[in-house]
């Protein structure tokens, strides 16, 4: 009856559409988050609310539902409980290791720089203030402090000063996810550019999405845009770079590797086994878009061609303050800036609650430049508000 049954771990923005390219092919989806009417809950077969660092819970619905490959789509997972399963037979996208050595940054960075010996920036491990300091004091300032694990860059600020330092520390350990308070201090890498180069592991072999470049505040994505300009032998480089980690963690799926690129040099930063956030702009932007190739790779269908469909851009919709009873407003203006020669798309994620600065939705754009699809993007992102119910 069913291509395959997929259980997502996870069930954010990234998953809906990921189950959304599921369903597309046949697929049954079952769909787990800690909260319930989760995006890809929506748009799933069943679903269970639990969280995903609770080892037994996670247990039980993989027997309850018994699925064909079991999908993470967040960091926060028991993935000693992942391991232990796919140990017995059960199937992990990309692969339990994966999961496991990119829970937390710790693990990939070390893994990355230690085992591969791929470019990084200098960088040292904190569990106090006094250790965030002498930390700094090694990479030198102005320097970037992150918790190991959290999602989409929250907990990540910059310091200039020793007192800056302590306070990032603080700031990084309230914005965690998980009970560790261990933060990373990297060295600040003076960079021209961040991209994000989602990288396909295949039957077929390792394929690569253009250059995704991406603008952040406060560590969180704000804006994305493809292809990202970049020297041809700096891209070859962090292509190469990306295939050897992807390759040594093993599976098939797709990976958002992250670089800093400087002049020549690509600079591995970061890695997730799953679709990525700034690659929400392959919605528009390529054929066939990010979610679609995980699902591809992950059941051992054909991958290529990846066709780029020209310059495009994707800029979030946000909050700005907590509520239960809200709406869209916008919608309608925001999608009267489309035209034939550059589409505008909207996607609202349909979150149950707000939160400041949280990820309501994202305006999505195509043009005859990356400039111009940005600033559509942003254009049509600035006409959708969210109109809070008393």
């Amino acid at each position: 009856m069913f291509l395959a049954r997929l259980m997502l771990l996870g069930s954010g923005e990234l998953g809906r559409e990921f189950a959304i390219a599921a369903k597309r092919l046949g697929c049954e989806v079952i769909a787990c988050d800690r909260y319930e009417r989760a995006p890809a809950m929506q748009v799933a077969d069943a679903s269970e609310v639990f969280s995903m660092l609770d080892g037994a819970a996670l247990r039980a619905a993989v027997e309850k539902h018994r699925p064909d490959v079991i999908v993470p789509e967040i960091e926060a997972i028991d993935t000693e409980a992942l391991a232990a399963l796919e140990a017995e037979g059960w199937r992990v996208a990309p692969s339990a290791k994966a999961a496991q050595l990119t829970m937390n940054r710790d693990g990939i960075r070390e893994f990355a720089a230690q085992e591969l010996g791929l470019e990084t920036s200098r960088y040292r491990f904190a569990e106090s203030r006094d250790e965030a300091i002498a930390a700094a004091e090694h990479v030198g300032l102005p320097c970037v402090v992150k918790p190991v694990m959290s999602s989409s860059g929250k907990g990540q600020s910059t310091a200039a000063t020793v007192e800056e330092v302590g306070r990032a520390y603080d700031f990084a350990v309230a914005n965690m996810r998980g009970d560790r308070p261990r933060v990373i201090v990297e060295e600040f890498i003076r960079f021209d550019t961040e991209i994000t180069l989602l990288t396909v592991s295949a039957a077929d072999g390792v394929h690569f999405c253009a250059p995704i470049g991406h603008r952040q505040e406060s560590g969180d994505y704000r804006e994305s845009w493809q292809p990202a300009a970049m020297p041809e032998a700096t891209l070859r480089s962090a292509q190469e770079q990306a295939a050897k980690v992807v390759l040594a963690l093993g599976g098939h799926g797709i990976f958002g590797v992250e670089f800093f690129i400087a002049g020549e040099r690509a600079i591995f930063s970061e890695l997730s086994p799953r679709p990525h956030d700034t690659g929400m702009v392959t919605l528009i932007g390529q054929s066939p878009n990010e979610f679609e190739l995980h699902l591809r790779a992950i059941l051992g269908l054909p991958v290529a061609p990846i066709v780029e469909l020209g310059p495009s851009a994707s800029a979030v919709i946000l909050a700005d303050r907590e509520a239960e009873q809200f709406r869209f407003e916008g919608v309608a203006e925001a999608l009267a800036l489309s035209s034939a020669e550059a589409p505008v798309d909207v996607r609202l994620f349909g979150k149950p609650r707000t939160l400041r600065n949280r990820r309501m939705g994202v305006a999505l754009a195509r043009a005859a430049s990356v400039e111009e699809a940005r600033r559509l993007a942003v254009d049509a992102a600035g006409e959708v508000v969210v109109h809070y119910e008393p």
